[in-house]
This record gives C-alpha cells, structure tokens and sequence, in this order.
C-alpha cells in the first residue's frame, strides 16, 4: 500500500502580520524572533517550511519601501516571506484574510497550520515547537493560545470567556480605581483561574495577537469576518472556531505582547470600538452584567 506523502511530513506553517501605522525597530523585533523560532521548529522537524505574509494596510505606499527591506532581512535568515500591498486600509481581519487566501494556494497538507500575530509581538525560541506538537498530537484542538507577558514584567491575558457590556466598559475605559473595585470580576473574565503548569482546554476566546490555527479550520470559517474592520474581529474568530473543535491554552507557549489599549487611542478607535461591540453582540448575544 502506498502512503500518503503529504500527510507524513511536517506540516507548512504560514504567518500573516499586518502592518497600518509601522514600527520598524519592533516589526524586526518581531521577526528576528519569529525566524529563531521557527528555525528551531524546522530543526526538531515539527515543521517543513514557513511563509510568512506582511500585510501592508497603510493608507499610502509611505509602507512599501521600509517593510520591503524588513522582509530582505527576513529572508536572509532563509525563510519564504512575501509582501501583499497596494490594497489600503481594509481593517485587521480583511487584511489577514489576504494572507490567508494566499495560504490556501501553497497547502498541500490537512495538517499546515496558520499563524495570526500581531506586529509587535515577541515570540520566545520555543514557542512554535510546543504549539505545533501539541496540534499534531491533539487532533481535537483547532487552535492553540500562548502565555502572555506585557513587557513590563507582568502578565495579560490570552483567554477570556464570553464577555459581558459590563466587562469590555471596566476592562477598555474604567479608571484604574474603578477597576481595583472589580477585580475579582475582571480576574474571572480574563480567566486568571487557569493552572500555568498544564494546557487548559475549551476556552472560550482566545487573544488575537497570537492564534495559532489549523489552517483548515480557518479555510472552513472563511477566515475572519470581513465586516469588523477593527476590534472584536478575534472574539468572532474564537467563537465561531470553538464551535468545530477546542481552543487550548498553553502555559508553556510564551510571548511578549508590546500592544496598547483602545482607550488611550483617541474617540476614532473608541467610535470603532463601540461599532464593532454592536456587532458583536447583535451576532453572538447579548449580556449586559
């Protein structure tokens, strides 16, 4: 009997980032440590390859250029790397669903994976290796969750369950006092009761400055939904995911997340913030407290 030749080799994995306003110094950052990463993945063979798409959503080509010479870098370290551009500001999801469908073209394997992360993210040198042999042995998993560091020695959250009104109104716009006084209640909502010295399962959402996919699994949801052009686009995404299969949370799978904070990014964000928040709840139900 002839084997299956896609199915015994590691799987591809693609990684998409898109870029709006560019950090250059931290887009390397990220890079440099995604490619170290994804080169011990590649060396221990729980990966064949990795492509990584930079998704250029500038509102002018002032992008082009610069990030052109960031992917050079990232090439030089032996890595596939492309730059999809000259589309504008789509908004995050749409612009990873470029990615994506280029993904699509290359698969050859029910077993490639896919990489949403953020710009300004750091991936720690063994990160891939634990999620990605955790999701070639957990055949249940559709996508994995790392732990989380926010740079300053601290901890954010890379799991949250179903949100409430109450909930995004404390954790996005409350002062710091008002939130000393839910603390419990924002602790819960952010899931700080999981173990970090095991994987936790069915978790309700998951971060969307690092989820890594089956890509099938984002082939069957279409990838993102195309009508949040900003925020509360991941949330969709780990909802409708949870419904094919669990999301995992790995304790062991560490980055370091530089990200900010819809509040403190002026009433245009804020505006987006409440629009998308609406959809949200129109889509997925309603909870106020």
């Amino acid at each position: 009997m002839s084997r299956d030749v896609s199915q015994s080799r590691p799987p591809r994995l693609c990684v998409s980032i898109v870029v709006h306003t560019l950090d250059t110094q931290v887009l390397r950052q990220t890079l440099q440590s995604l490619a170290t990463a994804a080169q011990q993945a590649l060396r221990q063979q729980h990966l064949s390859a990795c492509q990584l798409y930079l998704i250029d959503n500038g509102d002018s080509d002032s992008n082009v250029m610069p990030l052109r010479d960031v992917l050079d870098g990232w090439r030089e370290t032996g890595l596939e790397g492309e730059l999809i551009t000259g589309h504008g500001n789509l908004g995050y999801g749409r612009g990873h669903n470029l990615g994506l469908s280029h993904a699509q073209q290359l698969a050859d394997n029910g077993n490639d994976l896919y990489l949403i992360l953020n710009p300004d993210v750091i991936v720690q040198p063994d990160t891939l290796c634990v999620g990605v042999a955790w999701l070639q042995s957990h055949q249940r998993t559709v996508a994995v969750a790392p732990s989380i560091s926010d740079g300053h020695g601290g901890s954010a959250s890379a799991c949250k369950r179903y949100p409430s009104v109450l909930d995004f109104l404390l954790r996005g716009f409350a002062p710091e006092a008002v939130k000393q006084r839910f603390h419990e209640r924002l602790a819960h909502y952010d899931m700080q009761d999981l173990p970090d010295d095991r994987p936790s399962e069915d978790i309700p959402v998951i971060s969307g400055c690092f989820m890594l996919f089956r890509l099938t699994t984002l082939k069957s949801l279409n990838g993102f939904d195309p009508r949040y052009f900003l925020y509360f686009e991941d949330f969709d995404l780990a909802l409708r995911a949870h419904r094919l299969g669990t999301l995992t949370y790995l304790p062991g799978m560490r980055i370091t997340h530089l990200g900010g904070n819809s509040a403190k990014k002026g009433l245009r964000h804020i505006g987006m913030f409440g629009r998308s928040a609406l959809r949200f709840f129109n889509t997925h139900g309603w909870r106020w407290t």
